[in-house]
C-alpha cells in the first residue's frame, strides 16, 4: 500500500532497486577535523570531512570492491550536497538518499585527541536534522531490502522516536525476513533522550539481528554484562553470529553450532583512533560475503581496522584484496608479530611474488 507521505516523496522512490551486496541505513554528518591538537576553543581552523558509522561501513566495503548502498536523509543544503557527493565518490549508490527542505544536514566538530582520554571533545549539531526525521513512512523499504546484507547501528534509534520505530520494524523477526541483518550496538549514551531506556532498547534490537557487533566494554557499560565474551554471548543467544570486540586484545566470534573463535588484534602505529569499529565491521562483512572461515573474517576485520587507525580521519583506503588475503593467511606466529603503520595498505607486493614483510614490535 502506498501512503500519502510515500506518494509525495522525491526521487528516492524508484520502482525497483538494483541488488547490491550491502545496504546501510543511518545518519552521516559533515565532520570538522582540527588543523592541530588542542581544545576546540583554541583550534583556529578545521578541515572538512565526512562521518557516520553506517556510511563509513559501506564506503569501506565499496572501496574493497563490493556493491553498496547508503539510505538516509540529508538537508537540501550545501552540506547535504557534500555528503552525498563524497560518499558517492567511494562507489556507493546514494540514489535512496532523500533531501529534506525543512531540516538541516547534521555537522559535528571534534578534537584530535584520543576518544578515550579526558581531553577529547566532540560537539554535535544534529538535533532536528534531516536524518532524525527518518521513519517507516519516509524511507523506501525496497531500497533497504535489496541487498544481501542490511547493516544498522544503535545510533539511528537514538536519534528520534520515528527513527526508533523504523529500526524496530527492520529488526523484528518474521518468517522470510531478508536480507541478513547486521547490527552494530554502538551505544552512545549522550544521544538518548532517555539514557536509562537506551540500553534495554539496544538489547532488544540486537536480539532481533542475525549478526551483532558489540564491544566487551560496551556490553558491561550498557547492560552490566561482565565475565568476558562468553557472558556477552549468553546475553545474546538469538543472533546466529555474535562478534565480541575485546579492544587491543582482539575479538571472538560465536556462531550457532560452532565453537567460539578468537583472533588477536594487530600491533598498529596509531595515527588517529577513530573509525576503527566501523572499519572492523566492514572487514568482517566483506569476508562474510566471500564465505571465508570465521578466523579469516576476524582477521579481515582487524586488517580493515588497522587501515582506519593509520590515517587521520574516519575512512581509509583498504588494502587490496590479494594483499589482505596474504596477511590473513599468515600463521599464528607471524600474525601476532605483524606490525602495521601509516602507508601499509599500499599493495607493494602486487604481482611481485615477493614474501610478505613481517615487522616485529
Amino acid at each position: 500500500m502506498v501512503t500519502a507521505q510515500a506518494a509525495a516523496r522525491p526521487v528516492e522512490e524508484t520502482a525497483a532497486r538494483a541488488a547490491v551486496d550491502v545496504v546501510a541505513l543511518g545518519e552521516s554528518m559533515v565532520t570538522f577535523l582540527p588543523a592541530r591538537p588542542g581544545r576546540l576553543a583554541d583550534v583556529p581552523s578545521f578541515d572538512r570531512g565526512i562521518g557516520g558509522a553506517e556510511s563509513n561501513v559501506v564506503c569501506a566495503l565499496a572501496a574493497a570492491g563490493h556493491t553498496t548502498r547508503w539510505v538516509s536523509r540529508v538537508g537540501a543544503d550545501g552540506f547535504g550536497d557534500h555528503l552525498v557527493e563524497a560518499i558517492a565518490r567511494y562507489g556507493v549508490d546514494t540514489s535512496a538518499v532523500g533531501r529534506d527542505p525543512h531540516r538541516p544536514t547534521g555537522v559535528y566538530f571534534r578534537t584530535a585527541d584520543d576518544r578515550d582520554t579526558d581531553a577529547h571533545e566532540v560537539v554535535y549539531y544534529r538535533a532536528g536534522s534531516a536524518a532524525s526525521a527518518m521513519s517507516p513512512a519516509s524511507v523506501d523499504e525496497s531500497a533497504l531490502t535489496s541487498g544481501r546484507v542490511l547493516h544498522l547501528s544503535g545510533i539511528t534509534p537514538a536519534l528520534s522516536a520515528d527513527c526508533l520505530d523504523l529500526v524496530r520494524h527492520l529488526c523484528a523477526r518474521r518468517p522470510g525476513r531478508a536480507p541478513l541483518l547486521s547490527f552494530d550496538v554502538n551505544h552512545r549514551p549522550g544521544l538518548w533522550k532517555d539514557a536509562a531506556a537506551g540500553p534495554d532498547v539496544l538489547l532488544d534490537l540486537a536480539r532481533g539481528a542475525d549478526l551483532v557487533f558489540v564491544g566487551e566494554d560496551e556490553a558491561a557499560a550498557a547492560w552490566g554484562v561482565t565475565g568476558g565474551p562468553d557472558a556477552v554471548r549468553a546475553a545474546l543467544p538469538e543472533p546466529a553470529t555474535v562478534v565480541v570486540k575485546q579492544g587491543s586484545r582482539g575479538a571472538t566470534v560465536y556462531r550457532h553450532g560452532e565453537d567460539p573463535v578468537f583472533q588477536a588484534a594487530l600491533t598498529v602505529d596509531v595515527v588517529a583512533p577513530v573509525g576503527a569499529g566501523d572499519a572492523f565491521a566492514a572487514g568482517f562483512l566483506s569476508a562474510t560475503l566471500r564465505g571465508l572461515p570465521a578466523a579469516h573474517r576476524l582477521r579481515h576485520g582487524h586488517l580493515m581496522a588497522a587501515a582506519a587507525l593509520t590515517v587521520p580521519g574516519d575512512l581509509a583506503t583498504p588494502p587490496a584484496r590479494a594483499h589482505a588475503d596474504r596477511l590473513a593467511d599468515l600463521d599464528d606466529s607471524a600474525w601476532e608479530t605483524l606490525r602495521l603503520g601509516p602507508g601499509w595498505t599500499a599493495d607493494v607486493l602486487k604481482d611481485s611474488g615477493a614474501e610478505e614483510e613481517v615487522r616485529t614490535p
